[in-house]
């Protein structure tokens, strides 16, 4: 029989069991506990409901991945640009871009149709493309002597020594102005600014740029300036844009349209290079290579067949990651004596990304044998695949291609 303190326990603990065996301590006045309502107390305990399951960030597919998904002949038709007349679009032109898969278009010769008409043909070109791999449209929009599109529209552009006189912000906003005009029409891509330092003695001696004023000035910052205001004018229209003439084209005397061309003053610390430097450094889309000699870089060797020009001057010393695009290879005298299958491996094979021809005529030559060496070539396979990124990373800036 248990003793009398634990029978006490024992009823005790059967009491608390039921409602307690003694009042609880008294609490004071700020610590009172109070009775929850019944709503209150059902909330309780009643589990949260987990919170939403946030939807996936979608990935931006990587540019480097398109390239290595498109087929051999695909990826190499994307590191061509053939000239296309803005008076209309021809069968030979047509068949050209269709059978090389050809990536880009480069409008040619001056037209006053304004910007409806140069729509319709953009919108015409368009549909020569595909819906993952759209057709980039660029023409040579300069100013001066060198505005192919004119007419309702499109504003009347100064030619670049009047442009370079510009006060400071005044190029930018007309820039932009400029590229919203493109933009409208169905063009992305300006071939511009020029970037070449025409000495003031050289002025009228100068064919390619000095004789018809397309040099912002004839000092390196005063053309800097001009080029910074012009690449950042039409970036905020969202027009792509394309130094020209690496390494420069301001101290030769024949226009490299029609004959070769000589620079024997250019060195790799020249002073003409930075407006290259700051038109970089200001997000141009591309640096265009020249088709001169330059004997104090590369005797001997045209520019654009150049790797000391453009993989070590352009690539390495500038930092240029870019698109590299060749003046044209097409219908250019000064490159007549390279066949012209040989123009473009050779512009390739060099470091560069993007070949221009003018002759639409030209075409499956330079794009079959491009295609034969990336087909047997392991290294030259993988450069093309490098220029393929390069070039979709472009497309992708002016709205054309989903990747990064």
């Amino acid at each position: 029989m248990p003793a009398p303190s634990l029978r006490l326990s024992l009823v005790c603990a059967a009491a608390l069991a039921a409602a307690g065996c003694a009042p609880g301590p008294t609490l004071p006045p700020s610590m009172t506990t109070t009775q929850a309502s019944p709503a209150a107390a059902s909330q309780a305990t009643e589990a949260s409901p987990p919170p939403p399951t946030p939807e996936p960030t979608p990935t931006l597919t990587s540019c480097r991945s398109i390239a290595e998904g498109l087929d051999g002949p695909t990826r190499v038709g994307q590191l061509f640009m053939v000239g296309v007349s803005t008076g209309g679009l021809d069968q030979t032109t047509r068949s050209a871009i269709s059978l090389g898969r050809v990536g880009s278009v480069v409008l040619l010769g001056n037209t006053t149709s304004g910007v409806d008409g140069i729509r319709a043909l953009t919108a015409e070109l368009g549909s020569l493309g595909t819906a993952e791999l759209p057709l980039m449209i660029a023409v040579d929009q300069e100013g001066g002597q060198v505005q192919r599109l004119r007419g309702q529209g499109f504003d009347a552009i100064p030619a670049a020594t009047d442009q370079g006189e510009l006060s400071e912000g005044e190029l930018r906003a007309a820039s932009s102005l400029w590229g919203d005009q493109l933009s409208i029409a169905g063009v992305h891509y300006n071939l511009a600014p020029v970037a070449d330092v025409v000495p003031a003695d050289k002025q009228r001696s100068n064919e390619p740029i000095g004789l018809l004023s397309r040099n912002y000035g004839n000092d390196a910052p005063t053309v800097s300036r001009s080029v910074v205001e012009f690449v950042e004018g039409m970036g905020e229209a969202g027009i792509a844009t394309s130094l020209k003439h690496f390494p420069g084209l301001g101290e030769v005397v024949t226009n490299t349209d029609f004959g070769a061309a000589t620079d024997d003053d250019i060195t790799a610390d020249h002073p003409s290079l930075e407006p290259f430097r700051a038109g970089i450094e200001a997000g141009a889309s591309s640096v265009m290579i020249s088709s001169a000699v330059f004997t104090q870089l590369d005797p001997g060797v045209e520019g654009v067949f150049s790797q000391v020009i453009i993989s070590e001057l352009l690539r390495s010393d500038l930092g240029f990651d870019g698109v590299v695009i060749a003046d044209d290879l097409g219908a250019a005298r000064s490159v007549a004596g390279v066949t012209p299958a040989d123009r473009a491996v050779r512009f390739l094979d060099a470091g560069g990304d993007l070949v221009i021809n003018a002759d639409p005529t030209l075409m499956s030559a330079m794009i079959d044998a491009t295609a034969a060496r990336e087909a047997t070539d392991e290294d030259f396979s993988e450069r093309v695949l490098d220029s393929a990124e390069r070039v979709l990373r472009l497309k992708a800036s002016v709205g054309l291609v989903d990747c990064g």
